[in-house]
C-alpha cells in the first residue's frame, strides 16, 4: 500500500524546527521566482514565434542557453533579460511588490 504524496508532505513539514521550515520556505520562493522567470522568457518567445535558436541569434547566445533559461536550469543575468525583452520587441520592466499584496496582475508574465 502506497501513501499519498500530500500525507507525506505534510508530514514532512510537520516534523520541521523553525528554522528548517525557514530555510525550506526560503528555497520555495526562490524555485518559485525562478520558475516565473523561465515561463516569463517561455510566454515571450512563442508569442514572438521565435524558436530558441532564432531567439539566441538575435540575443547574441547559444540555444542551449535559451533552453536553460526556460527549463529553470540557468539564471538569467539583468543583461541577458534586457537582450531577451528587446530581441522580443517587449521592454523589461522589474517591479517590488509590498510584502502584504501580489505583484500587479500579469507582472510576471509579461514585460510590457
Amino acid at each position: 500500500m502506497s501513501t499519498p504524496f500530500r500525507e507525506l508532505e505534510v508530514a514532512s513539514l510537520a516534523a520541521m524546527t523553525t528554522d528548517e521550515r525557514a530555510r525550506f520556505d526560503a528555497a520555495l520562493e526562490e524555485e518559485e521566482a525562478r520558475r516565473a522567470m523561465a515561463e516569463m522568457v517561455y510566454q515571450a518567445r512563442t508569442a514572438a514565434g521565435l524558436s530558441q535558436a532564432a531567439l539566441a541569434d538575435r540575443v547574441g547566445s547559444k540555444q542551449s542557453v535559451i533552453s536553460a533559461i526556460e527549463n529553470g536550469s540557468q539564471q538569467p543575468t539583468l543583461s541577458t533579460l534586457r537582450r531577451i525583452a528587446r530581441a522580443v520587441d517587449r521592454q523589461l520592466t522589474i517591479e517590488l511588490a509590498s510584502a502584504d499584496r501580489p505583484a500587479r496582475p500579469g507582472a510576471s508574465d509579461h514585460c510590457p
